[in-house]
C-alpha cells in the first residue's frame, strides 16, 4: 500500500496544467499479435467479449482483459494489476483527470505509462489502459475493475469475501475466516478483502454469496441491535 500512495503522490506532478507534455505516439498498444492495428484490436475486444459476458461496455472489456491473461496463462498476475488499478483510481484527482475530455489523448497516455511504471504493471495490462484511454472509455475503469472481478471469479471457481472490521484482523484470523467460507460456499477458491468499518463496534462481518449476498455477522453492533430489539427499545438510537 505504501507503493500506491507514492505512486499517488507521484501523479500529481502528472496532472497539474502547467506541465507541459509533448505529443507522442505509444510504441506498442496491442494485446498480442491477433490485433495487428488499433482499430481492428477494438472491434475484435468488443464484438469477442459482447458474446461470452455481460453486453455493458464493462463487462465486454473486462472479459477481453481475463480472455487475454488467460491466453497468456497471466491470470493470477493481472487480476493483481487490476487490485493495483483500483487502488490508483481510487484517487478522486487521478480519477477526474481521466474522465475529462478537455485533456489531450496523448497526455493522458503519458501518465499511464508513469502508472504502469511505478506500478510495474504485466505489458498487456498497460495496454489495455491505453486503448480505454483511445477508446475514450476509461471513465468507465472502475466499473471494469468489478467485472473483472467477476470474470474471474468464474474462471477460477473463486469465492470472494468482504471482510468489514473495526480494527484491521491478523492473517491467521482471515485465514480460518478463509476457511468457514470455503466451507459454506463449496468454491475452490476465497479471495478476502477487507475494509475498516467503524460502526461495528468491534468484531467483524463476512459477505460473500452472489453480489454479497450471504452475510456472517459477529459484529457487536449486531449484537446490541438484537438485545435493542428483544427489550423493545429499537427506536432507541445506540451510540458509541
Amino acid at each position: 500500500m505504501a507503493a500506491l500512495h507514492q505512486t499517488a503522490a507521484s501523479l500529481q506532478a502528472k496532472l497539474l496544467p502547467t506541465i507541459r507534455i509533448s505529443r507522442t505516439t505509444p510504441a506498442n498498444l496491442s494485446f498480442s499479435a491477433t490485433f495487428p492495428s488499433r482499430r481492428l484490436r477494438l472491434g475484435h475486444l468488443r464484438s469477442q467479449a459482447a458474446t461470452k459476458m455481460s453486453t455493458s461496455a464493462a463487462g465486454s472489456y473486462a472479459a477481453a482483459l481475463a480472455e487475454v491473461a488467460a491466453s497468456n496463462d497471466t491470470l493470477e498476475v493481472t487480476s493483481a494489476d487490476v487490485e493495483k488499478i483500483e487502488s490508483v483510481f481510487a484517487d478522486p484527482q487521478l480519477f477526474d483527470f481521466f474522465a475529462n475530455p478537455t485533456i489531450k489523448v496523448e497526455k493522458k497516455l503519458e501518465v499511464v505509462d508513469e502508472i504502469a511504471s511505478s506500478l510495474s504493471l504485466q505489458p498487456h495490462t498497460e495496454n489495455f489502459l491505453k486503448i480505454l484511454v483511445d477508446a475514450k472509455r476509461i471513465d468507465i475503469v472502475k466499473e471494469i475493475v468489478t467485472e473483472f472481478e467477476t470474470v474471474y471469479n468464474k474462471l477460477t471457481n473463486t469465492e470472494l469475501a468482504v471482510v468489514s472490521s473495526v480494527v484491521e484482523l491478523e492473517e491467521q484470523h482471515l485465514t480460518q475466516i478463509a476457511k468457514q467460507v470455503q466451507k459454506l460456499s463449496g468454491a475452490k477458491n476465497v479471495r478476502i478483502k477487507t475494509q475498516i468499518d467503524p460502526s461495528l463496534v468491534a468484531g467483524f462481518t463476512v459477505r460473500f454469496g452472489n453480489s454479497g449476498s450471504k452475510l456472517i455477522d459477529l459484529s457487536v453492533k449486531k449484537q446490541l441491535e438484537e438485545i435493542a430489539t428483544q427489550l423493545d427499545l429499537g427506536n432507541i438510537q445506540l451510540t458509541v
